[in-house]
């Protein structure tokens, strides 16, 4: 502390004290956190509100590489899951759409979703049936991350009346999410451009209801990269950089049978572009 000479300790308390609130007050990481006099502020990729599926009676590769149902992040962008062409075999690479909201318009969605029950203790009941994925609300506001998770959102039977009411303030919340995705925001609605692709590797076993599939190169590390996780007999390689251009052109004259060819054999790949928030294929693991 500077040292004021000639000066009495009565005089020098209050300066003292002064300087202590100034250092409290100086800026720090206020990452999701409220700023007095503000709303909170947010990492650029920083994920908000989110809404995505667990669980369920699914094929483990779709399980890995399912994208969440809508993601908001810190600066705005909201990523949803485009329109598919219902056809069989479906497409390479899932069409994965993104808009842009203003700050208050993220400030107004995190409002929503808390006034819809996110990040309560409120009775949502468990319907009974199996296999029917879980929906799980993911908020970050002033208070930190919180998470509420429904069973079979979609499933109201033997379930009182507060608990579907409860429910369905969730299912209003969750489409209006949605429908503000698939808006046009500040920039329109365009294809989401990423930076990485996570690949789910299988050998590739000819599929008749499919046809004869003409062999497409693999663009990206070498195939069939590294176990994707204990006990799921899976691999997967991060395409990053300079190839991932290469790899969604290519993706655009496959589908989801090609025989892609790397190291003189053939492998089905399950293409999983990665979102803002998430890194390599680690991230795919750590969701499922």
């Amino acid at each position: 502390m500077t040292n004021f000479p000639g000066v009495r300790a009565a005089a020098v308390l209050p300066l003292f004290l002064l300087a202590l609130a100034a250092c409290a007050a100086e800026p720090g990481d206020t990452s999701g956190d409220a700023r007095e006099g503000g709303p909170p502020s947010y990492g650029a990729d920083e994920v908000v509100l989110r809404i995505d599926q667990e669980g369920g009676f699914v094929m483990p590769t779709a399980l890995v590489t399912r994208l969440p149902t809508v993601s908001v992040y810190g600066d705005g962008r909201i990523v949803t899951e485009g329109p598919v062409v219902a056809k069989y075999p479906g497409p390479a690479a899932p069409n994965v759409q993104v808009t842009t909201v203003d700050a208050d318009e993220v400030t107004r969605l995190v409002e929503q979703a808390r006034e819809a029950g996110v990040g309560t203790a409120a009775d949502l009941g468990a319907p009974p049936v199996a296999d029917v994925p879980s929906t799980r609300f993911t908020v970050r506001g002033a208070t930190g991350v919180e998470e509420t998770e429904v069973q079979a959102l979609d499933v109201d039977s033997g379930l009182t009346a507060d608990q579907v009411a409860a429910r369905e303030k969730l299912r209003t919340f969750a489409q209006s999410l949605i429908d503000t995705g698939q808006a046009a925001g500040t920039g329109g609605t365009k294809p989401y451009q990423p930076t990485a692709v996570a690949a789910v590797v299988t050998p590739w076993t000819a599929d008749e209801a499919a046809g004869e599939q003409p062999k497409v190169a693999w663009p990206g590390p070498n195939l069939p990269g590294a176990p994707l996780a204990p006990g799921v007999d899976l691999s997967c390689v991060t395409v990053t950089g300079d190839q991932v251009r290469p790899l969604l052109d290519a993706a655009g004259r496959a589908n989801a049978a090609t025989p892609w060819t790397s190291g003189g054999k053939s492998w089905t790949v399950a293409l999983r572009p990665l979102l803002p928030d998430e890194t390599d294929c680690a991230d795919l693991a750590a969701a499922r």
